[in-house]
């Protein structure tokens, strides 16, 4: 046990150590407007030059520094949340490779060293998804894995594809005045791979699966790092995507995902999924306003949501632990009087992310919504994004309503009370950022202050979309009961709604299912079938065949001789009689 404390600690100290350093020099580099591009030829194959680079300036830093605070408050975390577990040392371990993983994606300009991050991530985070080794949790992992592979193919055929440019580093071609077909369908690659791993239509169902995970991986995993990194990869290939029609069927694509998932949250009742699916549907955010261009606008968002989502995560395994492992929200009630703090900071990072003025969420959402209203749209995108904020507010006032309201639902009662003062501390830190980080980092990242006018009408427009939200959201709450009748008169529509239009069950019954017997079939037919008929069995019974022959041409017997003159003989004398 000693083994364990220590390795948190000290994984806590560096983290955050590294994490400070590189927050200061972000800001740094920032202020200096400088850019340091560090670069190591590996090997030279073809005059194709793979290198290993390092691109330096304020947006990596700066994310990194986010990432490695975050993990090192989820590490330190995890020393209390994972005390009963025999093997934390090797989940400290996973956790640190996750991190690693991501430093490799962030810092990297070069499509073969961002290969490297990439599948790191994947694999690490089968690994951890499968953590609790139950038929659910192997499941997800597998649901998870095959869902990203799509997304590392796409990589792949992009970094053969760049064999036409003669090197792999993309920073070198994102700024041409002309780009041709090689550059847009480059572009269109990198989109899908970044679609899968932020999971967007259609990939969208791993990332509820994914919640088999422990919650402090959930807390890191949705907060900052494996479904941030499609959006921080659209980020860097940012002028890519606007080549062709693939800036639109994003926008398209994004949008559907923020509604879908605002409506999905509306109708489920576990606690980690609604927190999952509000991701699922800040990441459409995200991906929304990058396609309309302000990819600035969407790294300000990616790093408040990073804060107040991570605190969202914690307060929810505080609340689990609590309720003896129950996520049901129907199964809560009274909370706030008898977890103060926990309830404190949950429902702080839930103000956060509804875009409550003044904590971390509003400025970035707000600003994006006005940005939105002051861009050139069409009427279905525009209800799109104020509908599926209003859907954000409406599922976190029905989450609050449930948890922290009303009467004390469990089935026996027992004694709940805040949990250990490492946890607290943890989650108190957190909500000190989520609260203050948003002004905090618009002050950093706009030099400049951002002024938009609007009218007043759709200046007002985010604040009144917001207040009719968590409205419905609490009415829907408070008539629960009325609810759930309502949703089984109307079953085909909740089901669909509520299941993330199906995806799960297309996902592993349809497309996994289907892939994966095709796979079986090629295998069984060709692999193990013709391709052995008439190659390695055959050559392999053929040269048995002809070795035993030489065996007994070797043994000098006499019967041999006998019959081969005897052979020759009569092919002469059969040769003579032609003649």
């Amino acid at each position: 046990m000693m083994w364990s404390f220590s390795i948190c600690l000290l994984g806590f100290v560096v983290l955050l150590s590294l994490s400070l350093v590189m927050g200061w020099l972000g800001c740094y580099y920032l202020m200096a407007d400088l850019v340091y591009f560090i670069e190591w030829e590996v090997i030279s194959l073809n005059s194709s030059g793979i290198v290993m680079t390092v691109l330096l300036d304020w947006m990596s830093l700066m994310f990194m520094s986010f990432v490695m605070g975050i993990s090192s408050l989820v590490v330190y975390y995890s020393e209390e949340y994972m005390l009963g577990d025999g093997s934390l040392d090797r989940f400290i371990i996973l956790v640190l490779m996750f991190v690693l993983s991501m430093m490799f994606m962030i810092i990297s300009p070069n499509l073969i060293s961002i290969l490297l991050g990439w599948d790191g991530l994947g694999l690490v985070s089968y690994c951890l998804v499968i953590y609790y080794q139950n038929t659910k949790s192997y499941g997800a992992g597998m649901l998870t894995a095959l869902s990203n592979r799509v997304g590392d193919v796409a990589l792949l055929m992009a970094i053969a594809w760049m064999l036409n440019f003669g090197s792999w580093n993309y920073i070198y071609y994102l700024n041409l005045n002309e780009k041709g077909i090689e550059l847009s369908v480059m572009g269109g690659l990198i989109l899908l791979a970044a679609m899968t791993k932020s999971a967007q239509i259609p990939f969208s169902s791993w990332l509820p699966a994914a919640m088999a995970a422990p919650t402090p991986v959930s807390a890191l995993v949705h907060s900052s790092t494996l479904v941030t990194a499609g959006v921080y990869l659209l980020i860097r290939f940012n002028t890519l995507i606007f080549e062709g029609v693939w800036s639109e069927l994003l926008l398209l694509i994004s949008g559907l995902t923020m509604f879908m998932a605002g409506m999905g949250a509306n109708f489920e009742f576990d606690l980690k999924k609604i927190i999952a699916l509000s991701t699922l549907s800040q990441l459409g955010l995200m991906m929304s306003i990058l396609s309309i261009g302000y990819f600035k606008l969407a790294f300000f968002h990616l790093l408040t949501h990073a804060l107040f989502k991570a605190l969202l995560f914690m307060c929810a395994g505080a609340i689990i632990h609590n309720m003896k492992n129950s996520q049901d929200i129907r199964s809560m009630g009274v909370l706030s009087n008898q977890m103060p703090l926990t309830s404190a900071c949950f429902n702080s990072s839930n103000l956060a992310l509804c875009g409550m003025p003044f904590l971390a969420g509003f400025y970035s959402k707000d600003l994006i919504l006005e940005m939105v209203s002051l861009s050139y749209m069409n009427c279905f995108l525009f209800f799109l994004f104020f509908f599926s904020t209003g859907l954000t507010v409406s599922y976190s006032l029905r989450l609050v309503y449930y948890s922290m309201t009303g009467d004390c639902n469990e089935i026996s009662s027992h004694f709940l009370n805040d949990e250990g003062w490492v946890m607290l501390s943890g989650m108190i830190l957190l909500m000190t950022m989520a609260v203050m980080g948003g002004s905090m980092l618009s002050w950093v990242i706009f030099s400049t202050p951002e002024v938009v006018v609007l009218p007043f009408s759709l200046k007002m427009m985010t604040m009144m979309v917001c207040l009719t939200g968590g409205w419905i959201g609490y009415e829907i709450a408070k008539l629960a009961l009325s609810y759930e009748l309502y949703s089984f008169k109307f079953y085909l529509m909740s089901s669909f709604l509520g299941s993330v239009w199906f995806m799960p069950s297309l996902s592993t019954y349809g497309v996994n299912y289907y892939f994966l017997s095709v796979g079986e079939l090629i295998y069984s037919i060709f692999d193990q079938g013709w391709s052995e008929e008439f190659g390695g069995q055959t050559v392999y019974l053929m040269s048995v065949d002809y070795s035993l022959m030489n065996q007994v041409y070797q043994n000098n017997e006499l019967k041999v001789y006998l019959i081969s003159f005897v052979v020759w003989v009569i092919i002469l004398m059969g040769l003579i009689v032609i003649i």
